[in-house]
């Protein structure tokens, strides 16, 4: 169902990627899927199979170029490790362009803890972008220049996150507002990485798999995309 791939990055390097594509349909819309900070895994090679299955391109990049963490140290020093403007206006952009130019007359971005942090960024920095999401991540609000966001906006946050405060989604808010924005955000009674249903098996006591809010949260995703795509 789906493939490894290669494409070129604006400075013409290349990266690697899993495309997953719906049955016979290589014209759909697109969606990047960003990693959470273990890498590309089985488990966001997952949330990209159910976009396909739900009628999307869908397109992870390999930030890490293939290196995977399954422990939380290996998992923060390979997020710490990455350079995060390049990973936005190369690898990601790169991403979003390769669906347009091979096929989905629109794309967005769909990002995963510290994937949903660089999809924020993305949403600043890749123009090509017609609809970001991002669940339960957010960059340093002073990289946040958010009267450059002219696409529509998703936003995820858990109530009880303490990788991602909050107080801190309530500022963004604030800032977004005051750019008027087109976003909606939607806060959850839960821990940080609700939806990854691998999350009780990380031994963090700081996640937790929360199904019913992940749910809700994927069906208006879902809503989200075919809206904007």
């Amino acid at each position: 169902m789906g493939k490894i791939i290669s494409f070129s990055r604006p400075d013409g390097r290349p990266v690697k990627g899993y495309l997953v594509e719906p049955e016979q349909d290589s014209s759909a819309p697109g969606v990047v899927v960003i990693q959470e900070w273990w890498g590309l895994n089985k488990q966001i090679i997952g949330e990209a199979k159910k976009l396909a299955v739900a009628g999307y391109r869908a397109l992870v990049p390999d930030l890490y170029r293939g290196k995977q963490a399954l422990e939380s140290d290996k998992a923060r020093h390979l997020m710490n490790s990455l350079n995060f403007g390049d990973a936005v206006s190369q690898d990601i952009r790169a991403a979003v362009q390769y669906l347009k130019a091979s096929g989905s007359r629109k794309a967005g971005i769909n990002g995963f803890c510290m994937g949903g942090a660089l999809a924020l960024l993305a949403a600043v920095f890749v123009p090509e972008s017609d609809a970001n999401a991002t669940w339960y991540g957010y960059p340093p609000l002073k990289y946040m220049h958010v009267s450059k966001i002219k696409k529509p906006l998703l936003g995820h946050w858990a109530n009880e996150d303490h990788f991602f405060p909050i107080d801190g989604v309530n500022t963004l808010e604030k800032k977004l507002r005051a750019a008027s924005v087109d976003f909606s955000f939607y806060r959850y009674d839960a821990k940080h990485a609700f939806a990854n249903e691998k999350a009780d098996s990380e031994n963090l006591q700081q996640t937790a798999y929360h199904p019913t809010a992940a749910t809700i949260a994927w069906l208006r995703t879902l809503s989200f995309f075919d809206r904007h795509l």
